[in-house]
């Protein structure tokens, strides 16, 4: 049986010749799927939930800016809003960080204080200035310095200067100090609260040297895809050495412990330490056998694999060329990036619309009221959920549809004169016409192995406080397992990807013809995904040491803030995640090339009528190695010429 019930059939490869629609069932359920993705933000809107959000509610169930109905039990609810438009937090700096929102009595009121108020005479004296009361709505203003209950129904003293949120009408502090003791809740291993401040204005001071670290970063990644092809031969040749020299060194200082270590048990020690002497002496010899065994196995593979080797760095100079020829896919990290982005503010729009979309409940510890997600609203979270993994995994599978489609046409184009004027806007057409839901259908596999994995893992961090190791181990171990599923499939996916930009054929079908290629392929996949790794990996640490190093000579020169820490800390992480989304598709290039490369060496021998499609760089590696084979050959016949001469004389 062939994938998903279809006969296997002996693939005959037509690169760009036909094009047809694939996988329709998945996209019209993917269809259905976001229908009811806007049902749920649909149902939050119709419900009042969007009102609250945007508008703001106090601690009562009243919405701001509006006129209320009276809620059952609770005595301050049913007012009219309709000049408090803005919602102010009594302690707003009492942050719940467990509950992830701030944990204080929220009341509505007509202004933000815009100064500061250091007394309760301050509050009085602004209410009668600005008609805005600060207070809880039971007190009056004239009440609040001699009112015994001040302490609760007030806001806590001072009262910083604060603005509304726009759009949001919450009225938030200006004063960095707040955000600065939010930031103390997480750093627990900082006695001294000074620093904490000194690192977060240290940041602010430091913004305009952070964005332009950030560009510089930026830079280099786009430098990088270029020149990298000119330096791989030099960063394969460095890991080769470090691989040779620091297997053979560790073997060889392991033996020499070894070796010293008996030394010392033919010394004459006390018997206790004796004792401990030999064990350890037993235990170098197993480590040094150990890594001996370690060292010829990897020198042995190094020496296979040596051809190989080449063919990585023959790709790697291809995809150089391609890049320099379709310069658009150095965008693709942004328009995914801002793609992902728009939905993932979708998602918490609407997530934080569900969230205000519940019944409102009397809470009978504080007499305020909660708005809580009984019965249905349950179940559509959780649909929300999976809808924010399915989703971004299927932007994610376009852009990786996109470059292969891309590559593809530059691959299989004889006269790259021939080629589209935009080959990833014809990509993107292609994608959109006929294979979404080929995408569809592969980030929904992704996604039924990452909801399993974020559920055990949520699960084992529930589990860290407790005692039964035994759990956590066997949850940590299933965690990993799904993770690296996930990782297979997603390579595997992305192979299919290529197949289905070549073919125009279906998901399982291409799946299963990249996945016989890639078999047929082992070794030469396993060079390219251990030395190509490592050689992007090389480039990353190459634009974070650089983006380092130049934030450390900017700073620097900044003499008045001498804690480079969290901002050296915020530009090596952006670089590093920069570096990332660009090389990633550099390494999404490669991929697909050594599939195209793949395909064409099998089905096409550079004979009349059978011409490679691959680049000149790519026909030196197959005129090297079919010499090679040549000569393997010429050998072994000679050989056995020999045998038989040897054979006949000695008859």
């Amino acid at each position: 049986m062939g994938c998903c019930g279809s006969t296997p059939t002996a693939r005959d490869w037509k690169p760009l010749e036909q094009r047809k629609c694939t996988d329709i069932p998945w996209l019209l359920l993917f269809i259905l799927f976001n229908i009811g993705m806007l049902c749920i933000c649909g149902f939050a809107i119709a419900t009042g939930a969007a009102s609250r959000l945007i508008s703001g509610y106090d601690s009562y169930g009243n919405t701001c800016g509006q006129k209320n109905a009276k809620i059952p039990d609770i005595e301050l609810s049913g007012l009219d809003h309709t000049s408090r438009k803005y919602v102010f937090f009594l302690d707003p700096c009492n942050i719940d960080i467990m509950k992830r929102k701030i944990k204080s009595v929220a009341l509505c009121v007509s202004k933000c204080p815009d100064t500061e108020l250091k007394s309760y005479e301050d509050l009085m004296k602004f209410s009668s200035v600005n008609g805005s009361d600060l207070c809880t709505y039971d007190l009056k203003p004239d009440t609040y310095a001699s009112h015994h209950n001040r302490a609760t129904k007030c806001p806590t003293l001072p009262v910083h200067p604060s603005a509304s949120l726009p759009v949001f009408h919450r009225c938030m502090p200006v004063d960095i100090s707040c955000y600065a003791k939010f930031a103390e809740a997480f750093i627990t291993f900082v006695s001294d609260n000074s620093v904490v401040h000194r690192v977060i204005a240290g940041v602010m001071t430091s913004k305009d040297i952070i964005m332009g670290l950030c560009l510089l970063a930026l830079v280099l990644s786009l430098i990088m895809m270029v020149v990298i092809r000119y330096i791989t031969m030099l960063l394969v040749w460095i890991l080769t050495a470090v691989v040779v020299i620091g297997s053979i060194g560790g073997t060889g200082i392991l033996w020499w412990l070894y070796v010293d270590q008996g030394k010392a048990v033919n010394v004459t020690l006390p018997a206790h330490e004796l004792e401990v002497a030999k064990d350890n002496q037993k235990a170098l010899l197993v480590y040094a056998i150990a890594a001996t065994v370690f060292t010829v196995i990897l020198l042995l593979l190094m020496f296979f694999m040596r051809k190989r080797v080449a063919l990585t760095i023959a790709l790697f100079h291809v995809a150089g060329k391609v890049f320099t020829h379709l310069p658009l896919l150095a965008l693709q990290p942004f328009w995914t990036f801002l793609t992902l982005m728009l939905f993932w503010v979708y998602w918490i729009t609407v997530l934080l619309f569900l969230g205000t979309a519940g019944s409102p409940v009397k809470n009978n510890q504080t007499d305020l009221v909660e708005f809580r997600m009984d019965g249905p609203l349950q179940y559509m979270v959780w649909y929300h959920a999976v809808g924010l993994i399915w989703i971004s995994e299927f932007i994610l599978a376009c852009q990786q549809m996109t470059v292969a489609g891309a590559v593809v046409t530059y691959y299989f184009t004889r006269d790259k004169s021939q080629m589209p004027f935009t080959p990833i806007v014809s990509s993107v057409l292609s994608l959109m016409r006929y294979h979404l839901g080929t995408v569809v259908k592969g980030a929904f596999i992704i996604t039924l192995v990452e909801i399993p994995r974020l559920i055990l893992t949520y699960i084992h961090s529930q589990l860290k406080e407790k005692e039964n190791g035994c759990a956590r181990c066997m949850l940590k171990a299933c965690i990993c397992c799904l993770w690296c599923l996930e990782k297979c499939l997603t390579y595997l996916n992305m192979n299919a990807y290529t197949a289905t930009a070549i073919n125009s054929t279906n998901f399982c079908t291409s799946a299963r013809d990249a996945f016989f290629i890639l078999v047929e392929n082992a070794l030469r996949v396993a060079a390219i995904n251990s030395v190509g790794d490592f050689v992007l990996f090389l480039g990353k640490v190459l634009i974070v040491s650089c983006t380092a190093f130049a934030g450390v000579l900017a700073l620097n020169y900044q003499r008045e803030y001498t804690v480079w820490v969290l901002p050296l800390i915020i530009v090596c992480v952006f670089a590093f995640l920069v570096a990332h989304c660009f090389l990633s598709i550099f390494e999404i290039v490669v991929d697909v090339l050594f599939l195209c490369f793949a395909i064409d060496t099998k089905y096409n021998d550079g004979g009349p009528g059978s011409e490679y499609y691959m680049d000149k760089s790519l026909m030196e590696f197959v005129e090297n190695a079919k010499k090679a084979t040549e000569r393997y050959s010429k050998a072994e016949g000679d050989n056995r010429e020999m045998k038989s001469m040897t054979g006949s004389t000695q008859a």
